[in-house]
């Protein structure tokens, strides 16, 4: 019996100011003294690490296509032990799914969590309307517990009252909150959504902001009133070691204004195999420490090309290790990172060359959503024949594809490297565009450390 109170935040489509109200939300409640556990809905990184910021604590992922349900439900109890509050914000549109009947939905995980749903509407040139709209969100799945509308980018007093009454008078749902149309807020926006909170000047302030915004415009009471309307019979088995296993291995992670891209639970479960996680800075260090496994996630190496390029020190360490045989598994921008290019616009810069690809940045998506992989050929970290589900998100693009060697990822669903394959392998390194969550595909995180620990006892026997 688990009736921590909580709440999912949703909204009709993406883009509608929802990621601002979760922030202020957190924070606020965090405000009065409260531990509120943070997760984000689905696969996204970037509005993930402004929950975290706003909690004080990692934010977790739930993502009902990566995971199975009983897995998700393990990780939300797991993860609000000891918490006063939870805050779940979604991702598009609160029916949006994989397919036309909203199959992973945030709907469908506010269900399993047994968690009420607070409705964001964007009132942009609207008023009436948005009451057949609280109607129909109602209507669609009676199994769902909407209990509370937030209305947001509201024009004037007289335009907050007729959507007021248009809401509830339709659809029986309380408005609990009616923002202004703000201007330009704290925490700005680029082409992968917010800017990632490593890149902001002033974090705390723009926490800040969101917060005094919803204690202004939002009734923190009623919304507090109804998270703790939650069910209370949310039960999982809670089966995962809990105790970590004595250090075996060193695994660095590479970590800083490049590479931001890493969910809490893949770190974590390298820990409980017996990694020490150490932390490496791509910009500013000057070689590899000494470690057993490097992991390269994903970022923005873009907007740092030139950083990255300048240090060449670093990435000549990085070449000689793994022809040394160091394990290294790389992401998005970290497959980016360890090829021989990058070209942003009309400038070409030379990444670590680890590997023979070359990469240019596009200005719309190359690639969006899930992925689906049939691993076909031998690698370091995974048996053939597996599949994996992910996820992938990249505006760059590969401009060599005929130089490549065989790929290692047959695609299943996803675009990949060429549309038909992803995963380029040497060594002991395998590069790919899909992002893997470790609740998903435990293999990963077993593979790098049975890798790591391997290199680290082949090391140790070199140096008697």
């Amino acid at each position: 019996m688990y009736g921590v109170p909580r709440l999912v935040l949703s909204a009709l489509r993406g883009g509608t100011g929802k990621t601002t109200l979760a922030i202020g939300i957190i924070a606020a409640f965090r405000k009065r003294g409260w531990r509120v556990a943070a997760f984000k809905k689905g696969p996204d990184f970037i509005d993930a690490g402004w929950l975290s910021a706003a909690a004080g604590l990692p934010c977790y992922n739930l993502d009902p296509f990566l995971m199975e349900e009983e897995v998700i439900v393990r990780s939300f109890i797991e993860h609000i032990a000891y918490m006063d509050a939870a805050v779940i914000e979604g991702n598009r549109g609160l029916y949006d799914g994989v397919d036309e009947a909203g199959t992973y939905s945030t709907a469908a995980l506010a269900k399993l969590l047994k968690a009420p749903v607070i409705l964001i509407l964007d009132c942009t040139k609207a008023t009436g309307t948005l009451g057949a709209l609280a109607l129909g969100c109602k209507n669609y799945d009676p199994d769902l517990k909407i209990s509370g509308v937030i209305l947001n980018n509201v024009s004037s007093a007289r335009h907050e009252s007729v959507i007021r009454k248009a809401v509830e008078q339709a659809s029986g749902i309380p408005v609990i909150g009616a923002v202004p149309r703000l201007r330009r807020g704290e925490i700005p926006e680029r082409h992968m959504g917010l800017t990632p909170r490593e890149e902001h000047p002033d974090v705390a302030a723009a926490v800040s902001a969101a917060r005094e915004v919803v204690e202004k415009y939002i009734d923190l009471y009623a919304l507090w009133n109804i998270s703790i309307s939650a069910g209370r019979d949310l039960n999982a088995k809670i089966n995962r070691q809990q105790t970590e296993r004595g250090f075996e291995s060193v695994i660095g992670v590479v970590q800083d204004k490049a590479f931001q891209f890493y969910y809490p639970d893949n770190l974590e479960a390298l820990q409980r195999l017996g990694a020490k996680i150490l932390r490496i800075n791509a910009l500013n260090d000057r070689a590899l420490p000494l470690i057993d496994g490097l992991y390269i996630g994903g970022g923005f190496p873009e907007t740092q090309a030139g950083e990255l390029a300048k240090n060449q020190p670093f990435c000549n360490s990085l070449k000689a290790a793994v022809e040394n045989g160091l394990p290294v598994y790389a992401e998005c921008g970290g497959f980016i990172y360890l090829g021989r290019s990058l070209r942003v616009e009309d400038k070409t810069y030379p990444m670590s060359s680890v590997l023979p690809v070359d990469f240019v940045l596009e200005k719309k998506p190359q690639a969006h959503g899930y992925t689906i992989l049939e691993v076909e050929k031998e690698n370091p970290f995974f048996g053939t024949g597996r599949i994996l589900k992910g996820h992938e998100f990249h505006y760059s693009r590969v401009v060599n594809t005929e130089d490549l060697p065989g790929m290692v990822f047959t695609m299943r669903r996803g675009v990949g490297i060429d549309g038909k394959t992803d995963g380029v392998t040497y060594k002991n390194v395998l590069a790919t565009y899909t992002h893997l969550h470790a609740l998903g595909s435990p293999e990963w995180a077993e593979g790098l450390v049975t890798q790591a620990r391997e290199y680290a006892g082949r090391r140790k026997r070199e140096m008697l």
